[in-house]
């Protein structure tokens, strides 16, 4: 527990931090950054939460997340050109909480009784909601509905974390496996611009 606890808390300094970098180049004022790190932090649970009518949402009572998230914006804003330094690592921990979020999200689903589909759906908004919010705040087209590897990888890490349970793989060691798998998923598809078809209307150009 401690470990997923750990896990959890780099995952939000990273979500929180690319919402900050996200809201710094839109030019936003100091009160906005600290919004849009909320947002892309919590988003993706608050969404979970209310759909399935789990009230009141997980972040209200989670005191440590929240200061983490504020103190992330508070950091950014002061040393965002030196923080961007180490923007590899900030990608990696945001891999890493993409994976834990998403199985967060999948186990909550689980805890309420709802069938696999429906659990892994619940994983990939815990995991990617927030970023939805976060753009769409921004005026930006979400990274989900891009061509871009992401909920694909939320969905692929559900698949895995359901077959495993049926052949009755210890508990968490299928935790630990659906994480990694999300964040191997992850990081190849931009290691190597993996990437799913973009459609494109018959007779218009493939640029946008």
């Amino acid at each position: 527990m401690s470990f997923l606890l750990a896990l959890e808390l780099i995952g939000t300094f990273a979500f929180a931090a690319s919402g900050a970098f996200a809201a710094i180049d839109k030019k936003l004022d100091a009160f906005g950054v600290i919004i849009i790190s909320f947002v892309t932090s919590i988003g993706g649970g608050t969404v979970r939460d209310l759909i399935i009518g789990s009230l009141p949402v997980a972040w209200l009572s989670n005191h440590l997340a929240l200061l983490v998230v504020f103190l992330t914006a508070i950091l950014v804003m002061l040393f965002s050109t030196f923080i961007r330094r180490f923007s590899f690592l900030l990608f990696i921990s945001d891999a890493a909480g993409l994976g834990l979020f998403t199985l967060i999200g999948i186990e909550k689903g689980v805890a309420h009784g709802f069938s696999p589909g429906i659990c892994i759906v619940l994983g990939t908004i815990t995991g990617s909601f927030g970023g939805v919010i976060r753009d769409v705040l921004l005026n930006s087209v979400p990274l989900i509905f891009r061509k871009e590897i992401y909920a694909s990888a939320c969905v692929t890490g559900g698949i895995v974390y359901f077959l495993l349970m049926r052949l009755d793989v210890n508990f968490a060691v299928v935790e630990i496996l659906v994480i990694v798998l999300i964040v191997l998923i992850r990081l190849l598809a931009v290691h190597y611009k993996w990437a799913l078809p973009v459609l494109v209307t018959p007779g218009k150009s493939r640029k946008l």
